[in-house]
């Protein structure tokens, strides 16, 4: 029996696996209606399960959610899974999905995604596997309004803190991974669920290891340390040889993301639009593109990307004019010898260290100085970002499949825990917002969402800089590998190593 045990134990260890991967910052909260940086919206989502989501093809998928159907144009039946458990055993039923929209909707709950719940009259209960959801009117993101992860009931019912709760660093999820270790500024730990509804994954564990340092995380991916990872277009051009190509494949496209100076507009600096014009007219995009990403980027026009009915083809990137804006700085009050200064700040661990020295150096031919502050990226985030204390900050956005204004451009989202943290308010903008939101017809969508485009381009908010190619690399031992619009990992499950 020793012996049959001690074999057992070796197949086991023989034949487990494990998937390395890196984080380059700290997750704030491990908890879907709180994560709104992306280290910790990368943690969550192996751990919680939403009642949809998109499969590779961006097409809605079942998941907690067994079917749904529309009633009525304001009515939406889910019926759930019966065989899903949290991962501490206990039963997943409809109890959970209606603490969890009455969580988000509280007041005592700070989350930008209450936006999108704000539409809903109430949901019920049908039984314990039938959610009806009644919504004010007809909205357009009816069901991606459900690709909210779910939280547990019978863990949080009576959390009286949820914001500061030690669930946020020990969740509970129906993920396909539980969460075995975590510490500030150490690896992340994962293993999978044996449990999970759909099958227990392949990869048995996943680590995380924490690497703030770019070069480190280059290095450790060099040396076959990671399994995933993304490389910068300079080392894919310049520091990659033939054997790590042997090694890993190289999968490449555009990324759903675009990068953004912001300005802060409750700062007498940046109210004048002639300012901001300047300063876009200052701004050089397609050195940026070259120079930075060396040609694996396209320029930035505005706030949706292209590919979506929101695009706007008709907005274009201005050209850098160093004449035009000394002369829209100088009709502001601004000279060589009463220059503009202000600070722009921004996160170590990224390549918006660097691409914020481009900025500063393009500036300084308009006679615009300016001071770069960069911070570890949670110090970044709880003390710069979301308290608003800032002039100027360098960030990124990753926009979803199906574009929302409102978290990001409308007015009210000026608000403690909402993303738009610069101010911005333009009174037209806000209207079309919720004309849009009652609007079901895409093409009709489309064209008010063209028109938000342009208007918010004009405003200059934003600079907006470029949209990065996705380069993303996986070791050729794991497989299947499918590329897909929603990535390389929407499988991973699947993976074997």
């Amino acid at each position: 029996m020793k012996y049959l045990l001690i074999f057992f134990t070796f197949t086991l260890l023989l034949f487990s696996s494990t998937l390395n991967l890196s984080i380059s910052a700290n997750p704030s909260r491990i908890n879907p209606i709180l994560s709104t940086d992306s280290s910790s919206s990368e943690i969550t989502q192996w751990i919680f399960n939403s009642l949809i989501t998109y499969d590779k093809n961006a097409k809605i998928k079942m998941m907690l959610a067994r079917s749904y159907e529309f009633e009525n144009n304001t009515t939406l039946i889910f019926h759930l899974r019966k065989n899903v458990k949290w991962s501490d055993g206990a039963p997943f039923s409809a109890k959970d999905v209606i603490f969890t929209y009455k969580t988000i909707i509280s007041p005592k709950i700070f989350t930008p995604y209450a936006s999108s719940f704000k539409h809903i009259k109430k949901v019920v209960a049908l039984d314990p596997y039938t959610i009806k959801v009644i919504y004010k009117y007809p909205y357009f993101k009816a069901l991606e309004t459900w690709m909210m992860e779910i939280l547990p009931w019978h863990i949080l019912k009576n959390e009286k803190n949820l914001m500061t709760s030690k669930f946020n660093q020990a969740p509970i999820g129906t993920g396909p991974f539980i969460l075995k270790k975590f510490s500030i500024s150490q690896n992340i730990e994962l293993s999978s669920n044996p449990n999970y509804f759909v099958h227990k994954p392949y990869i048995d564990e996943i680590i995380y290891h924490y690497l703030p340092d770019s070069s480190a995380n280059f290095l450790m991916l060099k040396s076959g340390r990671l399994d995933v990872g993304s490389l910068t277009p300079l080392q894919l051009e310049r520091q990659i040889d033939s054997d790590f190509k042997r090694r890993f494949s190289i999968y490449e496209s555009p990324s759903h993301s675009y990068s953004y100076m912001g300005f802060n507009l409750k700062n007498p600096k940046f109210q004048n639009p002639l300012v901001r014009r300047a300063l876009s007219l200052a701004i050089n995009r397609e050195e940026l593109a070259q120079v930075m990403f060396f040609g694996h980027a396209r320029v930035c026009t505005g706030p949706f990307l292209p590919g979506t009915g929101a695009f706007n083809p008709t907005v274009k990137a201005p050209k850098q004019d160093i004449k035009k804006a000394k002369e829209l700085l100088k009709s502001a009050g601004y000279d060589d010898k009463h220059p503009l200064e202000f600070e722009l700040s921004t996160n170590t661990g990224s390549t918006r260290t660097y691409m914020a020295q481009i900025l500063q150096a393009q500036l300084r031919k308009a006679g615009v100085i300016v001071k770069l502050r960069i911070m570890e990226w949670q110090a970044f985030l709880n003390t710069v970002v979301m308290p608003k204390r800032f002039e100027a900050v360098l960030l990124a956005w990753s926009v979803g499949l199906k574009p929302d204004a409102y978290s990001i451009w409308d007015s009210e989202s000026y608000k403690k825990g909402g993303f738009n943290f610069i101010g911005y308010k333009n009174k037209k903008v806000d209207l079309l917002i919720k004309k849009a939101e009652r609007t079901v017809d895409n093409k009709k969508f489309n064209a008010i969402y063209k028109k938000i485009f342009k208007l918010i381009t004009d405003d200059n908010p934003y600079l907006f800089l470029v949209i990065p190619n996705s380069i993303t690399v996986v070791n050729k031992k794991i497989h299947p590998v499918s590329p897909s619009l929603i990535g390389v990992m929407h499988n991973v499950i699947e993976w074997k190593k």
